[in-house]
Formats: structure tokens, sequence, C-alpha cells
């Protein structure tokens, strides 16, 4: 039992540190200010990500180095790129705690998405908890104040939200590392030829940002393969939303973003549905 609970803690830590890097990958896309394209950016961060993935997936046998679903595959590169293209857009002009809150939303779009192309049938109470994480995404974005950036943010959700979706197409048998490779290299042919047109000069201080940008993710996704393999998604995914205090720190921190008591309001809404029951019956109990 002690080992369980071992496993279970070693999980969350990872997943915290996971999502720690990640919002420093934000925090990187925040201090460049626009200063790079979003073409350049994703071209010099994918071809970043693929440098770090060969030397792991080259030490692998020639069997797990093959690619199983190409087609699949090739659809997923080019959503990261639509994906990573509108984050860089939105955390340019919104404040990091709005935009990943919106980013966030990506488990709830899952289920209208997995509806529509898996045709699965959710429960109610999943399309309830969907409404009430809508709600507090409402809250944030607040029509009357609505910044056009928004509709960025909502395009990395729904994007992250269909890349997940088609992992399910992919053979479990195929290995994390030779997945993230071989999606990361469909994606330079459409993301080199798109930097190309829209080059512009780089400084070594907008080289660096990128390039951290890109190891902090990488890392991420490392470390969250390990968390999830460690431990049941049920009882870790909460600490992914570790993710958003981190952001909303680092926004205070770094750039004096400091989120009205509505935006806080609307993150809780839209975390709320997602945690799972145990979570919620423990909490329930403590009270």
């Amino acid at each position: 039992m002690k080992l369980k609970m071992s496993s279970i803690n070693l999980a969350i830590l990872l997943l915290v540190l996971g999502n720690l890097m990640a919002s420093l990958s934000d925090v990187a896309v925040k201090v460049l200010e626009g200063g790079v394209s979003p073409f350049q950016y994703i071209f010099i961060r994918q071809l970043v990500s693929l440098v770090l993935i060969f030397p792991f997936w080259i030490r692998q046998s020639r069997e797990k180095r093959q690619i199983s679903n190409i087609k699949i595959t090739a659809i997923r590169a080019h959503i990261v790129l639509i994906g990573s293209g509108c984050m860089v857009v939105s955390i340019t002009y919104l404040s990091l705690a709005t935009a990943n809150a919106i980013f966030y939303t990506a488990p709830l779009l899952m289920i209208p998405l997995s509806m529509l192309l898996l045709k699965e049938k959710p429960s109610t109470k999943k399309v309830i908890q969907t409404l009430i994480g809508f709600v507090g995404v409402l809250i944030i974005l607040r029509p009357s104040q609505f910044h056009w950036a928004a509709i960025f943010a909502l395009g990395t959700a729904i994007t992250l939200a269909l890349f997940n979706i088609l992992i399910r197409r992919i053979p479990n048998e195929q290995s994390v590392i030779t997945t993230l490779l071989w999606t990361t290299l469909f994606s330079l042919p459409a993301s080199g030829t798109l930097a190309l047109l829209y080059w512009q000069p780089l400084t070594l201080h907008t080289f660096f940002w990128v390039a951290l940008s890109a190891s902090c993710i990488i890392t991420y996704n490392g470390l969250a393969t390990m968390a999830y393999k460690k431990a049941p998604a049920t009882q870790i995914s909460l600490a992914e939303y570790s993710g958003l205090i981190f952001v909303v720190l680092f926004g205070v921190w770094w750039f004096d973003e400091v989120p009205d008591a509505l935006t806080l309001i609307g993150i809780g809404l839209i975390i709320f549905p997602l945690m799972p029951k145990e979570w919620l019956l423990r909490i329930r109990g403590k009270r």
C-alpha cells in the first residue's frame, strides 16, 4: 500500500514539474512580445524539438522506430502547427492567465468532438460538466470586454482536443518517442516553407527564447509520459491544472498581470468539472 501511494505521489510530482516547464514555455513566448513571426517560432521550435528527440529515438530497436499510421500522424503534425500559431498570437496579446484558462478547456472540448468524430455518447453528467466549464470561459472572456486574440486561444484549445482525440488512432504498441519524432518531422516541410516566406532577421536573444520554449515543451511531454505510466490518470490528472497556478504567478511576477476576482472564479469553474470523483469525495469528506 505504501509503495502504491509513493508511486502516485511521485507521478503527481512529475506532472507538477512538467506543467512548470510548460508554463515557462509560455513565459518564453510572452517575453518575445511578437518579436518573431509565428511561422518562424513554429519552425525553430519544431526543429529544436527534433534535435532533442532524435537521440532517444535512434537508441530504440529498428521495429520500435517504425511509424504505424502515416495518415493520422501527418494530420496531427499539421494540427500542431495550427495550434502553435494560435498559441503564439493569443499569449502575445492576452494575459498568461486568460490565455491558459482557455487552453485548459481542451479536455472539455474533447467531449463534443468525440461525439462528432468518434460517434461516442457521453453521459448526462459529462454534458453538464462541459456546460459548467464553458460558463467559466464566458466569465473569463466577459463578452463586453472581448479581445479578438481570445479566438486564437480557443483555436489552440480546439487543436489540443483534436490532437488528443486522434492519438486513439495510433496503435498503443508505438512508443511515445517514435510518435513525437514522426509528428515533429512531418511538421517541418509546411512550417519551414511558411517560415521562409515570412522570414525576419533573428537575434541570438530571440533564438534563445524560442529554443528555451521548445526545450520546456519537450521536457513537459517526457515528464507527463513518465507520470501517466506510474499512476492511473484519474488519480493524478488534476495535477495538470497546476499549470494554471504557475502562469498566474508568473504573470504577476514577470508581467504585472494581476488577475481579477472574476478571472479566478472562471478558472475555478473550468477546473471543477474536471476533478476526478475521488478528489471531490475527499474534499467533501474533509468539510
